[in-house]
C-alpha cells in the first residue's frame, strides 16, 4: 500500500498537492492526519468521495509500502501517522514540500523542495512533463491550492510558475465558480462574533512608520477557521501586521495558545519569527500551537521579534545625491542648459551669493526659455522659488507623499538652512522598487554582502588591519569608507578559493558630504594613516588633491600601493583628454569607471559594514564572465578603456559583451581619434596612459592572446591607423620571443644583467617598426617611449642596411664582435628579426657567446706589467680581445708572450 500523508489541520495546497500525487501515483492513498481548515472539512463534506481518501484508522501499518508526505518535512506535524516513518519495512518515504527554510526531520530517501508558491505547483509540473490529464474536480481542488497559498498570486511567495500551473488546471477544467465558493467562503457566526471582539480590542503600535495591531481572544474551547479571522482584520483595519492570539483552558491547567500572524511589511519573515515555538508558513503568513502556562511573555517576545525584524525607514540622508550643483540666479538660461547637459542632471538648484537655496530650475523650464529665443537671459526670471524642502531625517512616505501631492520631480534637502542634498523621483523609485524586492533577490543581496569576519578572514592579516584602521579613522570624522573598483573584483572571484589574498593595489574612496567631508577629506585620512605607518610614502596628486600610501619591499605590506580619494564625477572636455574631476556621490564616483565588475563597492564604515554597493549589476557580470561598459560614450572619452577591457578579458577568461563590443567598433570606426590628435596637442589617453596600458598587457603572461583580440576588434589603430597584425608580424613576434627567452637564460648562465632589455618594450618596438618610415618616429614620441628607444626606431632602418651588407663577409669571430659590439642587443634583436637567416645566426652567435668576452688582461694587469697609461691601452685591449676571440690566445700566460711580441717595452 503507498500512502500519501497531510499534514494536520490540512490546508487546500496539503489536500490539491495530495491529489495530484494520487494522479502520479495511481492506487495511492490519501489519510488526513489530523482534522483540516473549515473550508477544507466544507469542500470535502460535498466532494469526499472524488479522492481516494481514506480514513488513518482504517491502514493496516504492516501492509504500507511507502509514504509520501505533502507540505511539510516535520514528522511532529503528522500526528499519530509520524509513528508509521519508523516501520523498519518501508521501502520509501519521499517528501514534497516549497518551505526551504525548514529543517527536515523525517528520514526521506527522497526529497523534492523547490522555491514556488505552493507544492502543488510541484506536482501539476510534473503532470506536464509526463503528458498526464486530470479530470475536472481533480483540477479544482489542486487549483484552490496553489490560489489559497498563494492569495491567488498576490503574495509575495507566488511565481510564475504557479500562473503557469494555474493556466493548466483551468485547461483541464477546473471549476471557478467552485473556486471562489471555497477560496473566500466569509465568516462563520462564530467567527463573526469574534470579529467584532477584535475589533473593538485590537492594540496598536506604531513603530518606525509602520502600524502593528495585536488582539488576545480567549474562548471556552478551539475554535476553526481563525487564519480567515485574522485576513479579514487585516484587510478592514489596513495595518501592516497584525498577532492574533487565542486562548483556551486545558483539562490539566495549562492553555493551548494558537498565534496567527500576518505582515505586509517588507524584509519580515513570520516563518522565521515562529519556528522557536515549532510553528511554520510563510514570511507574510505563519502561525504555530502550543501548550503554556504564560502566554503573555510568549506574545511580549514575539512582537519584540517582529520589532526587530522591521527595517529602518529610508531617510532623505539614505536617498540623496550630494553635493549639489548649483547656479547663481544671474547665470544665462544657455549656461544652465550647458551644465546639465555636461552633468546629465534633470534640473539646478538655484543659491544666492550667500549660497542660500532661493529657486530650483528644471530641464522643462529651460527647454521653454529656449524655445521662445531667451538664450542670453537669467534663470532667476525661470526658476521656480515657490519650493518644498526636506530635511535629512525625512522618512521615505514623507518624501513620495510631498512628490505625489505637488507633482514635485527633486526635493532639496536642507540641514541648518544650508543644501546638503538633493532627493529626485529617480531616487524614490529606486527605494521603492528595491523594498518591493522578492525575498529571493533580499536574500540573494545578503549573501553578496560580506560580513567583517568574512573580509578579516579573506585577507591577510597585516592588510585587514590597514583597513579597519583606516575605516576607523573615517568613522571618527563622520565619514563614510569604501573599498572600491579592482580590489572589489577580486575579492568577489575569490570567494571559491582558499587561502588569504594580499591584494597590492587598492582604492579607497571616503565618501560623507552631509557629514562635512570636503575635497581633502582623501588627503586628510591619507595623513591619518601615516601617522601610524610612518614608513610608507605619501603621495599628494592632483587638482582634486587625491593621495597615495607606498610600501617599497615591506616585511609585511610588501610593494602596497593604497591610493585615497573623496568620491568624485569626472567630465572630458574632448575625446582622449585628461578629466576633470569634481566632488560628488559614491554612485556617481563609481558611475565614472570603466566597466561594471570595476564599478563595485565594499562598506567598510558602521553601520551596514560589509555591505556591497552594485548599482550596475557588476555581480551578475562576474557571474556571466563578461566585460560590460557602463556607458555608451566610455570608449570615445577614454580609448585606453578598449585596451583594459581586452587585458581583463583575457586575464579572467571573460567575454566582452555584444553591446560594448558595438561600442568599441563604433568608436574605432568613427574617426574620433584622429580628429582629436588633429586638434589638440594634448591626448593624453592616446599618449602617457595608451603606453601604460600597452606595458601592462605586453608584460602579461597573456600578452599573446591580448593583441590578437586588441587586432581583432580593430584597436591597434589606437596605436596608429595603419596597424594591423598579419603573418609576418606574427611570424617575427613568434621569433622574438624565441630570442628573448634564449638570450636572457645566456646572461643569466653567464651571470650578466641587463637591465635595459624590456620584453615589453621590444615587443611594442617590433610593433611600430612595421609602420611605414614615415611614421616610426612619430608614433615612438606620441607613445613618450624613452629616448633610447625613439633613436633605435629612427636609425632601425639604416642600422639594418650597416648589418646586412657587411656581417655576411665577417667570417672570424672577432670581425663579428667589431662590427656588431656599436649595438646594444634591443637593435640587434630587431635587425636580427628582418635579416636573412645567415645573417640572423651571426647575430645570435653574437648576442649568446661572444658579445661578453673579456681580454683576459685588463688596464690594472698592464700597469702592473709596467706599461704606463696611454692612447695606445685602447689598442693593446682591442688587440687582446681580438686574439682571445680568434683563439690565438688562450690563458694569461700567452696574453703576456702576445704582449711581449707585439708591445714591447
Amino acid at each position: 500500500m503507498d500512502i500519501i500523508l497531510c499534514h494536520t489541520t490540512a490546508d487546500f495546497d496539503a489536500l490539491g498537492a495530495a491529489v495530484g500525487l494520487t494522479c502520479l501515483k495511481p492506487g495511492s492513498k490519501i489519510v488526513l492526519t489530523g482534522g483540516s481548515h473549515p473550508p477544507v472539512r466544507d469542500f470535502l463534506a460535498l466532494y469526499r468521495d472524488e479522492y481516494s481518501l481514506i480514513e488513518r484508522r482504517s491502514v493496516n501499518p504492516e501492509k504500507i509500502r511507502s509514504l509520501m508526505v505533502v507540505d511539510t518535512q516535520q514528522r511532529d506535524r503528522l500526528g499519530k501517522a509520524a509513528a508509521w516513518l519508523d516501520l523498519p519495512h518501508i521501502q520509501e518515504i519521499i517528501v514534497y514540500d516549497h518551505h526551504l527554510t525548514q529543517d527536515s526531520n523525517i528520514p526521506t530517501t527522497k526529497l523534492y523542495i523547490d522555491k514556488v508558491g505552493a507544492t502543488t505547483t510541484l506536482m501539476v509540473e510534473e503532470l506536464q512533463k509526463r503528458h498526464i490529464s486530470i479530470n475536472p474536480a481533480q483540477a479544482t481542488v489542486m487549483a484552490l491550492g496553489i490560489h489559497v497559498d498563494t492569495g491567488s498570486l498576490t503574495y509575495d511567495q507566488s511565481t510564475p510558475r504557479d500562473a503557469l500551473a494555474l493556466a493548466w488546471l483551468m485547461q483541464q477544467g477546473a471549476s471557478l465558480s467552485v473556486i471562489a465558493t471555497y477560496r473566500d467562503p466569509g465568516l462563520s457566526p462564530q467567527l463573526q462574533k469574534l470579529l467584532t471582539q477584535s475589533l473593538e480590542n485590537l492594540e496598536y503600535i506604531c513603530f518606525r512608520g509602520y502600524t502593528i495591531g495585536g488582539v488576545t481572544l480567549k474562548t471556552d474551547n478551539f475554535v476553526p477557521g481563525l487564519s480567515a479571522l485574522a485576513s479579514e482584520l487585516v484587510e478592514l483595519t489596513e495595518i501592516d501586521a497584525l498577532l492574533l492570539a487565542h486562548e483556551y483552558l486545558l483539562e490539566d491547567g495549562e492553555v493551548r495558545l494558537t498565534v496567527i500572524g500576518r505582515s505586509q511589511i517588507t524584509h519580515t519573515n513570520l516563518n522565521l519569527l515562529f519556528q522557536p515555538f515549532d510553528g511554520g508558513g510563510h514570511s507574510q503568513a505563519a502561525s504555530f500551537n502550543i501548550r503554556t502556562t504564560d502566554s503573555q511573555s510568549i506574545l511580549q517576545q514575539l512582537l519584540a521579534g517582529l520589532k526587530s525584524q522591521i527595517p529602518h525607514p529610508p531617510t532623505a540622508r539614505d536617498l540623496m545625491s550630494s553635493p549639489v550643483r548649483t547656479i547663481r540666479p544671474e547665470t544665462t538660461i544657455a549656461e544652465a542648459q550647458r551644465i546639465l547637459l555636461r552633468y546629465g542632471h534633470s534640473g539646478l538648484s538655484v543659491v544666492n551669493h550667500q549660497d542660500k537655496l532661493v529657486g530650483i530650475i528644471s530641464r522643462r523650464d529651460l527647454d521653454i526659455a529656449l524655445h521662445h529665443g531667451f538664450n542670453h537671459a537669467p534663470v532667476k526670471g525661470y526658476m521656480t522659488t515657490n519650493l518644498k524642502t526636506i530635511t535629512p531625517d525625512a522618512t521615505l512616505p514623507q518624501i513620495e507623499y510631498l512628490m505625489v501631492t505637488y507633482d514635485i520631480g527633486r526635493l532639496p534637502v536642507l540641514e541648518n538652512e544650508n543644501l546638503v542634498g538633493i532627493v529626485t523621483r529617480t531616487d524614490v523609485l529606486r527605494e521603492l522598487h528595491q523594498a518591493d524586492a522578492t525575498d529571493e533577490e533580499i536574500d540573494q543581496k545578503s549573501e553578496n554582502n560580506i560580513t567583517l569576519p568574512q573580509l578579516q578572514a579573506k585577507l591577510k592579516p597585516q592588510l585587514w588591519q590597514l583597513l579597519n584602521i583606516a575605516s576607523q579613522a573615517a568613522e571618527k570624522r563622520g565619514w563614510h569608507l569604501y573599498l572600491v573598483g579592482g580590489a572589489v573584483r577580486d575579492l568577489l572571484l575569490a570567494e571559491a578559493q582558499t587561502g588569504t589574498l594580499m591584494i597590492n593595489d587598492i582604492d579607497l574612496v571616503v565618501d560623507g558630504f552631509h557629514q562635512a567631508a570636503d575635497v581633502g577629506a582623501g588627503v586628510e585620512l591619507a595623513k591619518a594613516l601615516q601617522s601610524i605607518y610612518q614608513d610608507a610614502r605619501l603621495e599628494i596628486h592632483g587638482a582634486f588633491q587625491t593621495a597615495a600610501l607606498l610600501w617599497h619591499k615591506h616585511r609585511e605590506l610588501n610593494s602596497l600601493w593604497v591610493d585615497i580619494a573623496t568620491s568624485r564625477t569626472e567630465f572630458y572636455p574632448y575625446p582622449a583628454a585628461n578629466p576633470e574631476v569634481e566632488a560628488s556621490s559614491i554612485r556617481q564616483d563609481l558611475y565614472r569607471r570603466d566597466f561594471t565588475i570595476n564599478a563595485m563597492a565594499l562598506r567598510l564604515t558602521s553601520p551596514r559594514s560589509g555591505e556591497l554597493l552594485d548599482f550596475f549589476g557588476g555581480l551578475l557580470d562576474l557571474q556571466a564572465k563578461e566585460i560590460r561598459v557602463l556607458h555608451p560614450n566610455s570608449f570615445i572619452e577614454d580609448p585606453t578603456r578598449i585596451y583594459r577591457g581586452v587585458r581583463f578579458a583575457v586575464r579572467f577568461g571573460f567575454a566582452i559583451e555584444q553591446r560594448t563590443k558595438e561600442y568599441i567598433n563604433y568608436a574605432i570606426n568613427s574617426g574620433v581619434y584622429d580628429r582629436t590628435t588633429q586638434e589638440n596637442v594634448k591626448t593624453p589617453a592616446l599618449q602617457t596612459r595608451l603606453k601604460t596600458e600597452l606595458k601592462h598587457i605586453l608584460e602579461a603572461p597573456y600578452w599573446q592572446s591580448a593583441l590578437q583580440l586588441l587586432d581583432d576588434l580593430g584597436a591597434l589603430q589606437c596605436i596608429h591607423p595603419t596597424l594591423k597584425l598579419d603573418i609576418d608580424i606574427l611570424q617575427e613576434l613568434r621569433l622574438l620571443e624565441k630570442l628573448i627567452i634564449i638570450y636572457l637564460r645566456s646572461c643569466e648562465k653567464q651571470q650578466i644583467l641587463h637591465p635595459f632589455l624590456h620584453p615589453w618594450q621590444m615587443r611594442l618596438e617590433l610593433l611600430i617598426a612595421h609602420l611605414e618610415p614615415q611614421y616610426t618616429t612619430k608614433v615612438a614620441k606620441n607613445l613618450q617611449l624613452a629616448d633610447d628607444s625613439i633613436n633605435r626606431l629612427k636609425k632601425l632602418a639604416e642600422m639594418q642596411t650597416e648589418v646586412i651588407s657587411l656581417l655576411p663577409s665577417c667570417e672570424l669571430p672577432s670581425q663579428i664582435v667589431h662590427l656588431l659590439k656599436k649595438y646594444d642587443a634591443p637593435t640587434l634583436m630587431l635587425v636580427a628579426l628582418k635579416s636573412p637567416r645567415k645573417v640572423r645566426r651571426k647575430i645570435w652567435y653574437y648576442l649568446t657567446n661572444l658579445a661578453n668576452v673579456q681580454p683576459l688582461l685588463n688596464g690594472n694587469d698592464l700597469k702592473q706589467l709596467g706599461y704606463k697609461p696611454s692612447p695606445i691601452f685602447k689598442k693593446i685591449l682591442d688587440d687582446l680581445l681580438t686574439a682571445t676571440l680568434d683563439g690565438t690566445i688562450k690563458d694569461e700566460s700567452e696574453s703576456r708572450e702576445f704582449l711581449a711580441k707585439h708591445y714591447p717595452r
